[in-house]
């Protein structure tokens, strides 16, 4: 049994912690990973019929003076780049190297050494949107800097990096206890073979695969096997009812469903008959309950189309265009049904090289924990394209990971980046504080003393003044590097957090503790990111800046610069699928994403978000209020509250709903057993209660006195009379995403919020009406 020490602060740190021993890479010198800016030749439209025939003669298209010419085909790309690896290979042996950098630099010669530097083929298009699925897009490129990249195809990407690090572990996941590991290059070959069996089970070119399921290989080969099968990928939310699979299912016309396990096979099964386009079902864990012509288990699925000739799923690999869509995320449908998020292979290429050259990713040594939603922008460009960009190792975490087995992967892993949504952050600040609350006094004054003298290190790296504070090496010594060994963020270089707001509490908690966490911005219609922010180049409460060869602009701006936040560049995506009306209502007619969001840029270009347009609440009268700074400001003053909602459009005045910390099962739901750190809370109040029910039984006069007494501290530092809260209500149950009040990145789903609790919301209302 291992032996664990408490650090005071909240971290436990075990010192005989499982590790994963370190990969051997090796580094390969600066010509074998060059970046190119050759011209974008367009050839003609890929024919349904013809997969990928083009034509041997060169033609000019009308719309663009450059030469059309036939794309090299992959066998020709897979033997072009095996001969120039070989070559490289030799000439390393050797001591001969063509980089500038090295003394003993040959001539370089014009071979291409990798699909990146081919010349790249796009389907003619002029127009920058489209919400037909078999339609090309025109892309946003410029003739300098990161926009002119050549454009790729999700193939090209992958094909690069199997060329390069072919025997490099790109894939990880746990068997029996262990560790077992994919390379790239048979990453690659298993991705080909989902591709031939999706095209012998009667996957159409443009129709999609939707994948149901928690992070695994799988899914990412299935994703992937779509894609290179021509197909479009589609990731389905493992909490969706059946009637919310259905609905994706049916608007991606899809032809095939990959899910993990019965109980998602279940939730087909119900809607099947409502799918005529569904050809077959595959199941990727565990054994079918029950045979049926159209269900396959994972190990059938990879044989089934083994005997496709390769040379067919080459034509169809080959007749892929970089402003063609190859994958649709589906947003949350909090306001309606959820729209098809169309992505190009630009889109995901270009973003994911962009993304991973900002935060200086080092090919081959990187590694990331998987264990958000893939269904999600975030999670799947992070996890998927941006490891595929930069040959990182993926570890896929257990499907219990947000239960509380999170930590205990990241302590085996060690990545070396990391993304958390907010409430994972502020999951592990409240796990951490909790403990802490139980240290010893001396443990607990040593910690107060680091965390201050952290917080003043941060602050002043964040400003770039890097005074360091005395006792900053001892307090790293003692404190800092235990918490992030414990919290297995020992070697992670650095931590992001994005997909929904975080209050400047978490931010300034972990800032206390030498992790910075870093925020950056963006959507699903802008590929995922569109501002960054980095641990050189950082403000808190600030989300970054502008990822290069992208724009922002802020739309209609107020007197205090507060204005829509608007996208530009070429990881803007290409249209909503079959719904012209709103793609219209989020493209203008110069290619600017309206994202609904306000905010505001600082002298130095850091933007920072201010609200949401939607969420904006308009009081009976007329005053726009943004909710998130009040609701994070109460949070902040009261630590037993976990969830706070303001309510207030066309109302009167504003109100709250709240809800306390409790514990959560293992499913998930919210418990009536307070949390660890609101007993804490109850106990400093002189309170002997342990359950949320009994707190609003008995109206508690502590707790509820101490929420009043947090508010009107809110209240003082508000702007007007209107902006402050009058009335508010503890709810029975903390919000979780099974009980539908959060989304799958645990974003707060308001609408759904105010119809769920609409009695609640009407009494406190109505008391005020009578009082009147």
């Amino acid at each position: 049994m291992s032996a664990q020490k408490d650090l005071g602060i909240g971290a436990a740190v075990d010192d005989n912690s499982e590790s994963i021993p370190t990969q051997k890479t090796k580094t390969l010198p600066d010509c074998t990973n060059l970046k190119t800016h050759s011209s974008v030749l367009f050839n003609g439209e890929a024919s349904g019929a013809d997969l990928g025939a083009a034509s041997e003669n060169q033609e000019t298209s009308s719309s663009n003076s450059q030469v059309l010419v036939r794309p090299p085909r992959s066998s020709e790309l897979k033997r072009a780049t095996d001969r120039v690896s070989a070559e490289a290979d030799l000439s390393l042996m050797a001591g001969k190297c063509s980089c500038s950098c090295c003394p003993n630099a040959e001539e370089p010669k014009a071979v291409p050494l990798s699909t990146a530097n081919v010349v790249a083929t796009l389907t003619p298009a002029d127009q920058l949107w489209t919400t037909s699925r078999d339609k090309a897009v025109r892309l946003r490129m410029e003739g300098s800097g990161w926009a002119s990249e050549t454009p790729v195809t999700v193939h090209q990407l992958f094909w690069e990096t199997v060329a390069n690090y072919g025997e490099y572990p790109a894939l990880a996941s746990k068997e029996e206890g262990q560790w077992v590991t994919l390379t790239w290059r048979q990453y690659y070959e298993q991705c080909r073979a989902a591709a031939k069996s999706f095209l012998k089970l009667g996957l159409k070119r443009y129709n999609g695969v939707g994948i149901l399921g928690f992070n695994s290989p799988e899914w990412f080969i299935s994703d992937i096997g779509c894609i290179l099968a021509g197909g479009l990928a589609t990731g389905i939310y493992t909490t969706n009812s059946p009637e919310a699979c259905q609905y994706v299912a049916a608007h991606c016309t899809a032809n095939i469903l990959v899910v993990e396990n019965q109980k998602q096979l279940d939730k087909i099964l119900q809607v099947k008959d409502q799918l005529p386009h569904l050809k077959a079902i595959v199941q990727y864990k565990g054994e079918l309950k029950k045979k049926a012509p159209f269900l396959y288990t994972w190990a059938e699925f990879m044989k089934f189309g083994e005997d496709v000739p390769e040379e067919q799923l080459d034509a169809v690999i080959d007749s892929l265009r970089a402003n063609e869509c190859c994958t649709l995320i589906y947003t949350s449908g909090t306001t309606g049904n959820p729209k098809g998020v169309m992505l190009s292979h630009d889109n995901l290429t270009w973003t994911a090289r962009s993304a991973a050259a900002i935060v200086n990713t080092v090919s081959g040594e990187e590694k990331v924990v998987s264990y958000l939603p893939l269904s999600h922008v975030a999670a799947q460009v992070f996890d998927m394209w941006i490891c595929m960009s930069s040959a990182a190792t993926t570890y896929f975490a257990e499907p219990d990971a947000l239960k509380g087995s999170l930590v205990t992967t990241l302590k085996e892993v060690h990545p070396t980046y990391f993304l958390g949504v907010p409430r994972v952050w502020e999951k592990m600040q409240e796990k951490m504080k909790s403990v802490g609350a139980k240290a010893p006094p001396l443990r607990k004054k040593v910690a107060d003393w680091a965390k201050s003298i952290g917080l003043r290190y941060t602050y002043s790296a964040m400003t770039g003044e890097n005074a360091v504070p005395w006792g900053f090496t001892l307090a790293n010594g003692l404190v800092f590097k235990k918490v992030r060994a414990a919290l297995g963020l020992d070697n992670c270089k650095a931590c992001f957090t994005g997909a929904a707001p975080i209050t400047k509490d978490t931010l300034e908690y972990f800032m206390s503790l030498n992790i910075p966490v870093l925020e950056n911005y963006g959507m699903s219609e802008s590929s995922g990111p569109h501002t960054v922010s980095l641990n050189s180049d950082y403000r808190i409460t600030s989300c970054g800046k502008v990822i290069p060869g992208s724009k922002v602009k802020l739309d209609n701006p107020d007197k205090d610069g507060n204005g829509e936040i608007c996208f530009l560049g070429r990881n803007v995506f290409m249209g909503y699928l079959d719904m012209p009306d709103k793609t219209v209502e989020a493209l203008d007619e110069d290619g600017w994403l309206h994202s609904g969001d306000l905010g505001r840029n600082d002298e130095q270009d850091f933007l920072y978000i201010t609200g949401r347009i939607k969420e904006l609440i308009i009081t009976a009268g007329g005053e726009n209020i943004p909710p998130v700074p009040i609701e994070d400001a109460l949070k902040s003053e009261v630590p037993i509250i976990s969830n706070a909602m303001l309510i207030g459009d066309k109302l009167k005045f504003l109100s709250m709903l709240l809800t306390l910390k409790c514990v959560t099962d293992d499913n998930g739901e919210p418990t009536d057993e307070l949390s660890p750190e609101a007993l804490d809370f109850c106990r400093q109040h002189g309170i002997a209660v342990t359950k949320v029910s009994e707190i609003i039984a008995n109206k508690e006069p502590a707790v509820y006195n101490a929420i009043q007494e947090g508010l009107n501290r809110v209240n003082a530092k508000a702007r007007s009379n209107a902006q402050k809260v009058q009335k508010w209500v503890i709810l029975e149950r903390d919000f979780s995403v099974c009980g539908g009040e959060l989304g799958p990145t645990l974003k707060l789903r308001r609408p759904i919020v105010v119809k769920m609790y609409q009695d609640k919301i009407n009494e406190m209302y109505a008391v005020a009406q009578e009082r009147e």
